[in-house]
């Protein structure tokens, strides 16, 4: 139980580091294009790994029709 909350962390500070990291990048005066593409990276990876824990509709839908007919 303890991993997944640690993973879950992690990825929210993935998103909120990246989200940070490409607003600074973007609000100087001299963009500096290297540290924008690693802050939109950071925000992109973490959204990935925090969207594949979501199970999709569609499988939850399956599961409860699956369940009602077996009882």
């Amino acid at each position: 139980m303890k991993n997944t909350k640690t993973i879950k962390s992690l990825n929210y500070i993935l998103i909120v580091v990246g989200g940070i990291i490409a607003i600074y990048a973007n609000a100087n005066q001299q963009q500096n294009i290297l540290i924008l593409i690693v802050g939109i990276i950071m925000l992109m990876i973490g959204v990935y790994r925090l969207s594949s824990t979501i199970p999709s509709k569609q499988n939850k839908d399956k599961t409860n029709f699956i369940e009602e007919e077996e009882e």
